[in-house]
């Protein structure tokens, strides 16, 4: 079985644009949400939101002015973003004429593409104006629309596909790249995920209540992972990417290796037992944990710091009460802990591969992002595992192993530990 090292990195988030931006924001504890009036416009209850910027020049670095004809689709722009900042950062080719590259491919997951186009092409069609889709608009919103252009922007032979499965995509769609090289099906894989922003996706949490009406006068502060005053999560959008590779093709081209993939699982606890539509089973939770430290063929003593999933709702305490039950850890023996959704709200799809680069950053430059927001920890929390594990100012330590770990809608679990590189 291949090893598999982790080549380059690409991020598109509400606190930063590019690695060096991301990086420097997620030591520094930035936050990236901010009131938007169109979601107040729109009766919201919840009318803040991390939305990444990106200029109109900033776009035409990455698609042609043909590309962006009639382009309404900010999932796939912040998709692309990411991956070919990913596959740059490996040192990869990004010529338009390059030949097919047999032994690289895509998995690169979303939740719901083009929400944007969709509403416009409705509109359209409405008015009886079918002539006018353009040609672009199924592109745009069929699911795969994100794989499809990275496929062809990079000219990836391998493997082009496109993953969905709600919070947990980003994570699923690493561990799904991760099996196809360890079993020698490619060299290479481009993996992460990608939301689109804004009320027509953002919509439907509002209206079930599960985010946040309390901060819409203090944006920065509305996010607030394992806090006592915790009042729901505030949406996120944007992308991230990971260029997976084999360690032996890693080494033959001289790469650059942020760090390594031990391994990890991905279940389901089926709606079962305290499992729901939104709900997780906690059984299942602590098995897929378990099963990951398995698969990666370390202890769970070995872990030294974990980035949750923690939503900022109630189910934080029961998320760090089935990491101390799937650790055997509590207390002051528990690893370090944290939440980028502090940073940059919950990013739905994009959360999982988002926060997998902010992880393996941590690895690279040794150090533990903190958690904004969380002066108050939860007293339920503060039972199971020491404050001082949960950090709310950037700490340089040494880091050998971190688990990075999200649970979605649909009672669906995965995680992935990744391990700081050692020849």
């Amino acid at each position: 079985m291949n090893r598999v090292v982790i080549t380059g990195l690409g991020v598109v988030a509400p606190n930063g644009v590019g690695l060096d931006a991301f990086l420097k924001a997620i030591k520094n504890g930035t936050s990236g949400i901010t009131f938007h009036q169109q979601l107040a416009d729109l009766n919201f209850s919840c009318c803040i939101g991390g939305i990444p910027q990106i200029s109109e020049e900033k776009k035409l670095e990455y698609l042609t002015p043909l590309q962006l004809r009639g382009f309404n689709s900010s999932g796939i722009l912040y998709g692309c973003i990411a991956g070919i900042d990913a596959w740059k950062d490996a040192g990869l080719s990004v010529e338009a004429d390059s030949e097919l590259d047999v032994d690289s491919g895509t998995i690169f997951g979303t939740g719901t593409s083009g929400v944007e186009k969709f509403r416009e092409a409705i509109y359209k069609l409405d008015d009886k104006q079918v002539k006018r889709l353009g040609s672009t608009v199924v592109v745009q919103t069929m699911a795969s629309g994100i794989s499809a252009f990275l496929g062809g922007i990079l000219g990836l032979g391998n493997q082009v596909t496109t993953n969905s499965s709600a919070c947990t995509t980003g994570t699923e769609a690493i561990l799904m790249g991760y099996e196809r090289i360890k079993n020698g099906q490619a060299k290479r894989m481009l993996v992460g995920s990608c939301s689109d922003d804004g009320p027509y996706i953002w919509g439907g949490f509002d209206a079930m209540r599960v985010m946040t009406y309390k901060h819409n006068d203090s944006p920065e502060k509305g996010s607030r992972p394992m806090s006592e005053s915790a009042s729901g999560f505030v949406p996120g959008a944007g992308a991230g990417a990971l260029v997976l590779e084999s360690l032996e093709s890693a080494l033959e081209r001289n790469a650059t290796i942020y760090a390594e993939v031990l391994g990890g699982n991905i279940n389901s606890g089926g709606q079962r037992d305290g499992g729901t539509m939104t709900a997780p089973n906690a059984e299942a939770v602590q098995r897929c944990i378990k099963d990951a430290i398995t698969n990666a063929n370390i202890s769970a003593n070995d872990i030294d710091t974990i980035n949750g999933h923690l939503t900022a709702t109630s189910k934080d305490g029961l998320e760090i009460e089935n990491w101390t039950k799937a650790l055997h850890r509590k207390g002051d023996d528990f690893p370090y802990i944290n939440s980028l959704k502090s940073m940059v709200g919950h990013c739905l799809a994009a959360s999982g591969s988002i926060e997998s680069v902010a992880t393996i950053l941590q690895l690279k430059e040794q150090f533990v992002f903190p958690n904004i927001n969380c002066e108050d920890v939860h007293p339920e929390i503060l039972e199971l595992i020491s404050k001082e594990k949960i950090i709310t100012k950037s700490l340089k330590t040494d880091l050998n192993i971190a688990a990075k770990a999200s649970f979605g809608f649909g009672d669906v679990n995965g995680c992935v530990i990744f391990k700081k590189y050692k020849k």
